[in-house]
């Protein structure tokens, strides 16, 4: 079993202190770039980089006066800057520290959830191969279909969540950005070159153009694949559990010793763990909507979407890196019933091998609709009576015209369904 998740690391990301931090910096970088381009004194640079510091009491007790968390920030770094705090912020406004910073968080925050994408399917593609070969039912509509094994249903997983982690490759490339272009994007007061300078030193690419702010639609694409990432593991945890009640019972998410699944019936064990994914997940693409819903700002910015992001952004990424975690501690967890995948296969009476019925009897000769019809009469039969479908198909006399018991005994074959396995994990997983 994998350790337990704890939400430091990713929560550490979006505390007021690590904020704040990474704005002293783009202040600093600011700073350096100006110096080398002459525009304010090396040595003034020199004693800023030493007393340049926050207190973060002190930022909140300004910002109670200020009502602006950047003009707080600024006001108490200048003190402990003293004279030389005439060249901090420099033609720089609010936004150049906000969405530079947002954009150092985001590059984080993804590279955590990469973390997270890549250790799941890593287990994953464990996992389908331990079942590759495991027959179970195939369900369209939740009613049996035709056998499968509960390997391809892992494997499905893994391919998906690989997308995933592609998407979410992209996406971090497309907001680990920044900008430092001034209070409406013009670069007025402030050259280009700062900015290239500051991105460069962070690791973020610098906008091609912005307005005070990046524009939100970025940002919406990055929501965007969270809450497509959050619905793929609410697939997967649907799946879980489904398999995991009493009358199917195939696979069962792990329940730890002095687990209780019920206050008043001591023999519950629920799937509780699926069910909190299944339920984060909607979360997620509420936020991805409000996200879209940030995309239309008045002019060259409003603040409407600052109070959204405030709460989406960490609440998502948050949010995601718990679900992450929690879902592979499920499936490295996962108990499977064999057994009771074999029950299940069978409990049908052999009704899941009609459409092997129908080919035959069409390469006997019968046109599709006449064999869809006779297949369909016999497997009526066994639906509302206790024969077994083999036997039915025995005793009608325009089945076992063209098809003998050994026919039906072949054609009766699980293997056959298996055949092409294989070369379907071959394409996965050996490329």
């Amino acid at each position: 079993m994998i350790e337990r998740y704890s939400l430091p690391q990713m929560s550490r990301i979006w505390q007021d202190e690590s904020k704040f931090e990474s704005m002293l910096q783009i202040e600093i970088l600011a700073l350096e770039a100006l110096a080398k381009q002459k525009k304010i004194p090396r040595d003034a640079l020199s004693r800023i980089k030493k007393k340049a510091k926050f207190d973060l009491v002190k930022v909140k007790k300004i910002e109670e006066n200020t009502q602006h968390d950047v003009v707080a920030f600024v006001t108490n770094v200048a003190q402990h800057i003293g004279q030389d705090a005439k060249y901090l912020h420099l033609g720089l406004t609010s936004s150049d520290l906000l969405d530079t910073t947002l954009g150092v968080q985001l590059k984080a925050a993804s590279d955590i959830l990469i973390a997270d994408l890549n250790r799941l399917i890593s287990l994953l593609e464990k996992k389908a191969n331990r079942y590759r070969d495991m027959v179970c039912i195939g369900r369209t509509h939740g009613v049996h279909a035709e056998p499968t094994t509960f390997g391809l249903k892992l494997a499905l997983w893994f391919d998906e969540t690989r997308r995933n982690l592609e998407r979410l490759k992209l996406a971090k490339e497309e907001v680990a950005v920044g900008k430092i272009s001034g209070a409406v994007g013009t670069f007025a007061n402030i050259d280009p070159q700062v900015e290239t300078y500051v991105c460069r030193k962070l690791g973020l690419k610098a906008a091609k153009i912005s307005t005070q702010i990046i524009q939100r639609d970025i940002y919406a694409v990055f929501m965007a694949g969270l809450a497509i990432i959050g619905s793929s593991l609410e697939k997967f945890a649907t799946e879980i559990r489904h398999l995991q009640r009493t009358e199917v019972l195939e696979a069962e998410e792990p329940f730890g010793k002095g687990q209780k699944g019920s206050s008043a019936m001591p023999h519950k064990r629920n799937p509780v763990i699926c069910e909190r994914i299944c339920g984060l997940s909607r979360l997620l693409r509420g936020n991805a909507l409000a996200a879209m819903e940030n995309v239309a700002l008045w002019h060259e910015r409003d603040i409407s979407h600052s109070s959204v992001e405030r709460v989406i952004m960490p609440d998502s990424t948050i949010v995601l890196d718990y679900m992450l975690n929690k879902f592979i501690e499920v499936v490295e967890g996962l108990i499977v019933y064999p057994e009771n995948m074999l029950a299940n296969l069978v409990k049908t009476k052999g009704l899941i091998f009609s459409q092997r019925v129908l080919l035959a009897l069409m390469d006997k000769g019968l046109t599709r609709q006449e064999a869809y019809d006779l297949v369909q009469r016999c497997a009526m039969q066994t639906w509302r009576g206790n024969k077994d479908f083999k036997e039915v198909l025995l005793e009608d006399k325009k089945v076992s015209n063209n098809l003998s018991r050994k026919d039906l005994d072949k054609i009766f074959d699980l293997d056959y369904y298996l055949r092409n396995v294989n070369k379907i994990f071959s394409r996965l997983f050996f490329k």
